[in-house]
């Protein structure tokens, strides 16, 4: 099994310079392939071509470490081969300004409990040790606002502990102003965090538009922004990560609604608070943990109206609308919060599906 940890490293002011002048060697391997597969260069042939020119074009590249470079044309040819399939868009020229990263093979990579060893830099501190045990296959360093991190990937045989089998089957809908609603009434709140920093990241982004661009100024009003853009994807991964490792801890099998984000955000009226909950990465995240631990996941037909059809009976109240937060049946007069009743519908058919 290839498991991938993302540890923060704490970098010198040596190892920042490095790591950001391997990314501009990988950025520069990549555009330079790009243009000659432009121009009708063979597939197979791009390393072969920007190893015979790299000194000589390049004289700076040297002193790099050259597996950035490789790595870098191999991520090409893996677009370039994702793009005859039909599953992206052709493969565009890297801008300067672009997310630093690249990538070495593991074999050449050490790691201890708090430091990790790279080629031609050396040790470099971690914030934590690594979380699995294994094979090392590939170590990605990237940047991230402020911080740098490495990307682990390990092949290990380690098994990971599943629930009990004695555990519920439960049932999740999710929302906006709560998270994640399971079968038995509990709750999971929805940080909101772009909501919480919407005025300040407005005002820095302000400060930003009035900056000379590419001035040095404007380099560090950037880093500010990024910085409150990063401080958001924290708070909402860590609210991801608090639940989905609750579910999952506690679940046999799990029933979820088919949501279609990208349809969903057409509502211009809901399209910044649902940008903002990021209900399709929690589902995948959930996804990918229960997969891990062999739970089962079932998705209700994508049209079913969980929140609309009564838990008890199974009555489908048509005028429901989002404003109303308590569900009452008018067939058999039960009542309930709107969204438990969706979960025990969503639970229901995880059962349902267990039985046949």
């Amino acid at each position: 099994m290839l498991r991938g940890h993302k540890i923060a490293l704490r970098p010198t002011a040596r190892q920042r310079r490095w790591f950001a002048m391997q990314c501009g060697y990988a950025r520069v391997a990549y555009n330079d392939a790009l243009h000659d597969w432009n121009h009708g260069a063979e597939l197979g042939d791009l390393r072969k071509r920007f190893n015979a020119i790299k000194y000589g074009k390049y004289h700076w590249c040297k002193d790099m470490d050259q597996r950035a470079a490789m790595y870098g044309i191999m991520s090409l040819e893996d677009a370039i081969l994702r793009y005859r399939k039909g599953q992206n868009e052709r493969p565009k020229r890297k801008r300067h300004n672009a997310r630093q990263s690249y990538s070495m093979e593991g074999a050449k990579v050490k790691i201890t409990d708090n430091a990790i060893k790279l080629p031609k830099i050396g040790w470099v501190s971690m914030h934590e040790r690594l979380r699995f045990k294994g094979k090392i296959k590939r170590v990605t360093i990237s940047r991230t606002a402020h911080c740098w991190f490495a990307s682990v990937l390990v092949e290990t045989d380690a098994i990971i502990e599943a629930a009990a089998p004695a555990s519920p089957v439960i049932g999740i809908d999710v929302g906006i102003n709560t998270l994640a609603t399971l079968d038995d009434g509990t709750k999971y709140d929805n940080p909101r965090p772009l909501k919480r920093y919407e005025r300040k990241l407005a005002r820095e982004q302000r400060k930003l538009s009035r900056k000379e661009y590419e001035s040095n100024n404007w380099h560090k009003q950037k880093l500010k922004v990024e910085r409150i853009h990063y401080r958001i994807s924290c708070i909402r991964k860590d609210a991801h990560h608090q639940a989905t490792t609750a579910i999952v801890r506690n679940a046999s099998k799990i029933g979820i609604e088919t949501l279609r984000v990208t349809n969903m955000v057409k509502n211009r009226k809901l399209a910044k608070a649902l940008s903002d909950s990021a209900l399709g990465g929690f589902l995948a995240m959930l996804k990918s943990k229960a997969d891990a631990l062999g739970i089962a996941i079932v998705e209700a037909p994508q049209f079913f109206a969980s929140s609309k059809t009564c838990s008890s009976c199974g009555d489908k109240k048509e005028d429901l609308t989002l404003a109303d937060r308590m569900y009452h049946c008018e067939s058999c007069g039960y009542t309930v919060d709107r969204d438990i009743n969706a979960a025990i519908n969503l639970r229901t058919i995880a059962v349902g599906e267990t039985e046949m």
